[in-house]
């Protein structure tokens, strides 16, 4: 029999195993310790079922806050992407998208849905894609800017995106796809091709127009050399000079805005190559003495110290420095004196520092204008440019083509009492010891004959006629060809072996690079091979690089120097054998 206190599980297995509690009273006692372990583990049971229910309520509400951070937070996150401006994506490994915000509807006119799944490949124009090209692809320096079009309102519009894009990995570490965002540049776009566009009118429009003068302006000063070299009466000669100093005022102002145009816009390079500073230095010397002997001025060139004979460097364009410090402290100087003093500052790891200083005792400049005088198209005051001419962009030029280089140019003067403009400027050293440079171009006026045959092809009747008169001084055989087919015409039929070709590049039926093509493709070696040299006035930066292309031997810009173009016919005068041109 059963007692009725025992536990209920108890109660269960005693009545499983049929036991008969009065035989044996131990049992009893045994039973009633067992009995007292259930109770207690079903108070054990229930403490923790009390602990597991209040830590549930506890962890239902705290997953409830949870979720509704989650949902805020995921609510402001897509607000937050689909305001962005810029395109946000995803896409697999094969360029298809798998994510885009509310942005691409905006400016593609494409839903979501319906873009989901397709390639970019397939909203692209402009880039040629090859078969299964990567997306990660589109992303080289090459491909800033990636041209879209998109389909709005069943009209085309072509839209610039810059793209930024980073490549997404699994936990795995294996590449899952790329995602990026893509930002619309259309504007900037459109300001940058207006720029390029109204960059390249007024290169169109600075070569045209100095086309234009330089041609007139080849007559004037041509003619006047002409004049200068034949006879002429005692009182001529102060009006031709005059004529001669205006002609090339003239051309050195076209020179400067052309000069000042090619550094502002980038396409001013420096070249660097060996040449003798003292031949250099003799040169100027050799220049300048003349003009400020007529002036009445002392001019001298002074080395401060020990200088290297040789040195690395771009001889132009410190040549252009120093005749444009020069030519303004002559412009500015009535007596008195213009002194160069160079100075050797030292020699480290191969490169020399070298010291110029130009030195006047002209009319100085005020203290308070000292510092902008090297802006472009200013002047020490508004009396300057009226009583001495210029542009004021010399002093701007020389500064730019000095920064060009990693130096600078500083000013000292006082008013009255002149001026000591001076710069540093880095070159290379060399070990040649030796380095031929041809003989400084001497003032001539007489000129030795050139027995040589010479073909002139130009079509403006006026330049036709300064060339013509220089040939006929300098007693060279020529036949002159009004454009590019009589030039060819002449080469191909006539008997006479042409020692060199004078090609204006601006002609009628054929110009001057066409013309120059078709003669290096000739089966005759030699006249295929006929020297050409490019006469123009235009003043395109890349008037020489086009020349080479078109193999042409050199150029020369018009107006020409007299004795450049007679030391230029000389170097080709020396063919044997010549049939003098009928």
């Amino acid at each position: 029999m059963l007692n009725n206190e025992y536990h209920r599980l108890l109660k269960r297995q005693l009545r499983k195993a049929n036991l008969n509690l009065l035989a044996n009273p131990d049992f009893a006692i045994f039973l009633n310790s067992v009995n007292d372990a259930y109770n207690s583990f079903d108070k054990d049971v229930k403490h923790v079922e009390n602990i597991l229910e209040e830590s549930s309520k506890e962890l239902f509400v705290a997953n409830q806050k949870l979720r509704n951070e989650r949902d805020v937070s995921k609510t402001k996150l897509e607000n937050l992407i689909d305001n962005v401006k810029g395109v946000i994506f995803e896409t697999d490994l094969n360029g298809n998208f798998t994510f885009l915000n509310t942005a691409w509807e905006e400016y593609s006119g494409f839903t979501i849905e319906n873009s989901i799944g397709k390639s970019f490949k397939d909203f692209l124009k402009g880039i040629s894609i090859e078969g299964n090209k990567e997306f990660s692809a589109l992303f080289s320096k090459d491909n800033k800017y990636i041209e879209f079009i998109f389909h709005k309102e069943k009209e085309g519009k072509l839209m610039w995106f810059e793209l930024k894009c980073k490549l997404i990995k699994g936990h795995d570490g294996l590449s899952k796809g790329f995602t990026g965002i893509m930002v619309d540049i259309t504007n900037l776009k459109s300001t940058e091709i207006e720029l390029h566009k109204a960059s390249k009118s007024k290169d169109e429009f600075l070569s045209t127009m100095s086309h234009e003068i330089r041609t007139p302006l080849n007559a004037v000063t041509g003619l006047t050399n002409i004049l200068l070299m034949e006879d002429h009466l005692p009182e001529q000669v102060i009006n031709l000079k005059a004529l001669k100093y205006s002609g090339e005022h003239l051309l050195g102002l076209i020179n400067d805005l052309l000069d000042f145009d090619k550094i502002k816009s980038g396409k001013m390079k420096v070249n660097e190559k060996v040449f003798s500073l003292n031949n250099f230095l003799e040169n100027i010397k050799s220049h300048f003495v003349l003009r400020t002997q007529q002036k009445g001025i002392e001019f001298d060139i002074i080395n401060e110290n020990q200088l290297p004979n040789n040195i690395i460097g771009d001889k132009l364009k410190l040549t252009q420095i120093i005749n444009n410090l020069l030519s303004n402290a002559l412009k500015f100087t009535a007596t008195g004196s213009i002194i160069i003093k160079i100075k050797n500052l030292g020699i480290s790891h191969n490169k020399i520092n070298l010291q110029f200083k130009v030195i006047d005792t002209g009319i100085g400049i005020p203290q308070e204008r000292q510092g902008s005088i090297f802006e472009s198209f200013m002047q020490a005051n508004s009396e300057t440019s009226v009583k001495y001419g210029g542009t004021g962009l010399g002093l701007s030029i020389t500064k730019k083509l000095l920064n060009l280089q990693g130096s600078d140019l500083n000013v000292e003067s006082e008013e009255d009492k002149g001026s000591n403009f001076s710069f540093q400027i880095t070159y290379k050293v060399t070990n040649r010891l030796n380095l031929y440079e041809p003989e400084m171009v001497k003032i001539q006026t007489d000129y030795e004959p050139l027995n040589m045959n010479v073909l002139v092809a130009e079509d403006n009747k006026m330049n036709v006629l300064i060339m013509e008169r220089f040939l006929e001084k300098w007693k060279v055989n020529y036949k002159i060809a009004f454009n590019g087919k009589e030039a060819l015409e002449y080469i191909q039929n006539s008997e006479v072996d042409f020692n060199l070709v004078l090609m204006d590049l601006q002609m009628p039926e054929l110009n001057g690079y066409q013309t120059a093509e078709i003669i290096r493709s000739l089966e005759d070696e030699t006249k295929a091979n006929l020297p050409i040299i490019a006469l123009t006035a235009f003043a395109q930066t890349d008037i020489k690089e086009k020349t080479k292309l078109h193999k042409m031997d050199g150029f020369m810009g018009k107006p020409f120097n007299p004795r450049v173009l007679y030391e230029l016919l000389k170097k080709y005068s020396n063919k044997p054998n010549i049939v003098k041109v009928t």
